[in-house]
C-alpha cells in the first residue's frame, strides 16, 4: 500500500526516492550487462525478442549452454524491473502537486529510454555482438543513467532559474570535467570492444591494436585525473560550499578506486572478474562526476508573482 501511494499520491520526498530507485536499476543493469558479456553468454538468447526461434522463454537449444542461456534471459527480465522504476517515476511526477513540467519531461526519458534500449538489445543480438552495437548499447545506458540522475537532482530543487554557488570559471571546469568522463567511457568500450571478451565465440572485435587503445585510454584517465584535482582544489581555495567540495573529493576517490582495478585488470591480464568491476567502477565515476556538477549550483523554489500569491493567500480584511 505505502509503495502504491508513494506513486498515486507522491510527495517532493516520495517522488525523489523513485528518481534514486531509476538511479540504482539503471546503474545495476549496466553491470549485469557486462556480465552477460565476460560469462560469454552474449547470444545466450540467440535470437530477438523470443529467446530461442521456438519459444518466447529459455528451452534446450543446440549449441548453448543452459546457464549461458540463463544468465542471458535473467538480464532480460531485469529490463523489465528497469521499466517498473521508470513508469514509477513517470506516474509520481506527473500526480505530484503543484505539477513541475521539468520532473514530467526528466521521467518520460526513463520508460522511452528503457525501450528504444530493449530494441537496441534486439540488434544487438541479431548483428552478432557487433562491437559497434555493443559499444552503443553501453553509451545508451551511459546516457538514460544521466537522465536518471538529472531528475534525481531536480526533484531535490525548486524550478526557479539556476544559481551558482561558485565563480563562473569553477563551473565552466565543472562542465569540462564531465566532458573528460564522457570520453572516458567512449575510450573505454573502444578498449573493451577491442579486448578478448566479446561475449561469444563468433563475435567480432575491433581492428585495432590493443596497446595502443589501452595507452589511449590511460591518457584520458590521467586527464580526468588532473580536472578533478583542480576542481577540488579550487574549491577549497574559493571557499565553495561544503557539500560541493565533499563531492569533487568523494568523486576522486571513486576515482583512484577504478584506477587501481584497471591497472591490476591489466597487469592480470583481463579477468572476467575484474572487468564486470571495472564497468561497475566507471559507472560509479559518471554518476559521481555528474553530482559533483550538479552541486557547483542551486534552483530555488519558482517564485510567485505578487497578484498570484495575493490570489492564494489573501491578507485578512
Amino acid at each position: 500500500m505505502d509503495l502504491w501511494l508513494s506513486v498515486w499520491s507522491p510527495t517532493a520526498a516520495t517522488m525523489r526516492r523513485w528518481a534514486l530507485a531509476a538511479v540504482v536499476a539503471n546503474a545495476g543493469i549496466t553491470v549485469t550487462g557486462a556480465a552477460v558479456r565476460v560469462t560469454k553468454s552474449g547470444l545466450g538468447c540467440p535470437t530477438w525478442p523470443r529467446c530461442t526461434p521456438e519459444s518466447l522463454l529459455p528451452t534446450a537449444h543446440e549449441g548453448i549452454s543452459a546457464a549461458n542461456m540463463a544468465v542471458e534471459f535473467g538480464n532480460r527480465l531485469l529490463a523489465f524491473l528497469v521499466l517498473a522504476a521508470g513508469l514509477g517515476c513517470l506516474i509520481a511526477a506527473a500526480r505530484l502537486a503543484p505539477r513541475r513540467r521539468a520532473l514530467i519531461g526528466l521521467a518520460l526519458v526513463q520508460p522511452a529510454g528503457v525501450v528504444a534500449q530493449s530494441v537496441w538489445g534486439g540488434l544487438v543480438v541479431r548483428s552478432a555482438l557487433n562491437p559497434v552495437t555493443v559499444s552503443v548499447h553501453f553509451l545508451l545506458s551511459i546516457a538514460l543513467l544521466a537522465a536518471c540522475v538529472a531528475l534525481y537532482v531536480r526533484a531535490g530543487e525548486g524550478d526557479g532559474a539556476p544559481e551558482s554557488l561558485v565563480h563562473r570559471d569553477i563551473r565552466i571546469l565543472g562542465r569540462a570535467l564531465v566532458a573528460a568522463v564522457a570520453v572516458l567511457l567512449v575510450v573505454g568500450v573502444v578498449v573493451t570492444g577491442t579486448g578478448p571478451h566479446s561475449g561469444d565465440e563468433i563475435a567480432t572485435r575491433f581492428p585495432f591494436d590493443i596497446q595502443a587503445v589501452v595507452r589511449l585510454h590511460a591518457d584520458v584517465v590521467y586527464v580526468v585525473l588532473g580536472l578533478t584535482l583542480a576542481l577540488l582544489l579550487t574549491l577549497r581555495v574559493s571557499g565553495a560550499p561544503a557539500h560541493a567540495r565533499r563531492a569533487a573529493l568523494v568523486l576522486l576517490g571513486v576515482e583512484l578506486a577504478q584506477g587501481v582495478v584497471g591497472y591490476v585488470q591489466y597487469f592480470l591480464a583481463v579477468p572476467a572478474v575484474l572487468v564486470g568491476v571495472h564497468v561497475f567502477g566507471a559507472t560509479l565515476v559518471w554518476i559521481f562526476t555528474l553530482r559533483a556538477m550538479y552541486a557547483l549550483r542551486t534552483r530555488p523554489a519558482l517564485a510567485v508573482p505578487s497578484a498570484e500569491r495575493e490570489r492564494l493567500d489573501p491578507v485578512p480584511a
